[in-house]
């Protein structure tokens, strides 16, 4: 766990990091920041599937969010911004996660009686 929680914390200075770039328009920097960022997420996605962790869809989620993220800032950059409405489709699966994840929560909870 401990380990994980070395990747959480280097994640977060890279989402911010790729995310001022894309505040500050400094384009060729911001996208290079999208393959660390999308990379660091994805092997925290993948170590909470091995670990059988729960944690795993909001995992999931964060980097459908990243991915939506990233298409939504490179066609800003493009000047293709008539397209960037197809964000919505990551956007939207990482909603279909973590709402998966409260379901899962909220029916073991039940079933242990207990609330969160």
């Amino acid at each position: 766990m401990h380990k994980l929680r070395h990747y959480e914390n280097l994640h977060i200075p890279l989402w911010l990091l790729k995310d001022t770039c894309w505040m500050l328009q400094w384009k060729t920097f911001g996208i290079v920041m999208i393959f660390p960022t999308i990379i660091v997420a994805a092997v925290i996605t993948v170590k909470c599937w091995r670990q059988k962790d729960d944690e795993f869809w909001i995992n999931l989620a964060t980097c459908f969010w990243i991915a939506a993220n990233s298409y939504w800032m490179l066609c800003e950059f493009s000047h293709h911004e008539e397209i960037k409405n197809y964000a919505a489709i990551p956007f939207i699966a990482g909603m279909i996660c973590v709402t998966w994840f409260y379901i899962k929560r909220l029916l073991l909870d039940k079933k242990n009686n207990t609330i969160f």
